[in-house]
């Protein structure tokens, strides 16, 4: 065998072995837009689910007697007692008691301890300028 034909027969063996195994161009352009649908699920479900699960946590660990709240199933009442998991509260006119567990409170309507808001609202505007024009 002469140099050339050597030449030759290492050339074809590498361009099969080329042609066999897929070049780093080829697997970036499938990695990237898996990458990319990654970063889109982080940023925009799994990050924000996370900040409001957080935010839910506080509210509930944040309730406190006097605290009026709703829960997820309509109820609204004021809070009478406040254990480790469980709120006792007061719901209607007649008084009634009902115990929930902390993770059935939705929302806190009306904290105990926030001072009125000094706020003057539009309608209100106008009911005192009326009054003073009479």
């Amino acid at each position: 065998m002469n140099h050339f034909t050597l030449l030759l027969l290492l050339d074809g063996e590498t361009s099969a072995a080329a042609a066999q195994s897929p070049g780093i161009g080829s697997m970036l352009t499938l990695l990237i837009p898996i990458l990319l649908l990654v970063v889109v699920f982080y940023f925009f479900i799994y990050r924000p689910q996370k900040k409001q699960e957080k935010q839910t946590a506080e509210m509930r660990n944040s309730i406190e007697r006097g605290d009026v709240i709703a829960t997820a199933g309509g109820i609204v009442g004021m809070v009478v007692k406040v254990k480790d998991d469980m709120l006792l509260i007061e719901t209607g006119g007649d008084r009634t008691k009902i115990q929930i567990q902390k993770w059935a409170v939705h929302t806190v309507i009306e904290k105990a301890n926030e001072p009125e808001s000094t706020e003057v609202k539009p309608e209100d505007k106008a009911d005192k300028d009326k009054k003073a024009k009479k």
